[in-house]
């Protein structure tokens, strides 16, 4: 049965999933109709974390242009430019006995390519989700369906895994930042040149 979260809820996912090491984070939305002209590209991307919200280097932050992260336990299924059709828009496989032990959190994250020279925004996506799947049952753990909440931001942290105790956790936090991807990533850490 898939736990469905609001914003902010947190959830323990592998106490209550013993045995889960392999699991698929699916992210899906869809855009409202508008008439600017231009096509609608929404990315995801994961950020690998330390104890002080930083990733530790480039290769802990897993995009389309880096697929996979955290010496291998991270890879991302690549960019989806159209968001069309039912289910995922784009999905990430973890490997959660592989994740460096370095690693506190696992961040994902939803901007909008070229947000500010389209004129696109939050505000007109709807439908967005995060969603865990068991890849080895292909069961749905755990779901977060994001709501309506959203306008001018161009970009999004949609979800996060946590460590906890030795287990790993599931924080819905659903907040969203202006600035795009690169504010995204400077908050992380990294130098957005």
């Amino acid at each position: 049965m898939t736990v469905s979260l609001s914003k902010g809820q947190k959830v323990d996912l592998t106490k209550s999933n013993p045995g889960l090491t392999k699991l698929v984070v699916g992210l899906g939305w869809d855009t409202n109709k508008y008439d600017g002209g231009k096509d609608f590209d929404l990315d995801s991307s994961v950020f690998l974390l330390n104890k002080d919200e930083k990733v530790n280097s480039e290769r802990d932050f897993v995009y389309f242009n880096n697929l996979v992260g955290g010496e291998g336990s991270v890879e991302h299924s690549g960019d989806n430019l159209t968001g069309e059709g039912e289910g995922d828009d784009e999905q990430v496989k973890i490997d959660l006995s592989l994740i460096p032990q370095n690693v506190e959190k696992i961040s994902f994250t939803i901007t909008i390519h070229e947000a500010d020279s389209r004129s696109q925004n939050f505000g007109q996506v709807t439908n967005a989700f995060v969603r865990i799947v068991d890849e080895a049952t292909e069961k749905e753990l755990i779901r977060y369906d994001l709501g309506e909440d959203f306008s001018v931001e161009t970009a999004i942290v949609a979800a996060e895994l946590y460590r906890h105790n030795g287990e790993w956790k599931f924080n819905a936090i659903g907040s969203g930042f202006n600035g795009g991807l690169g504010a995204l990533a400077k908050n992380f850490g990294l130098q957005v040149g």
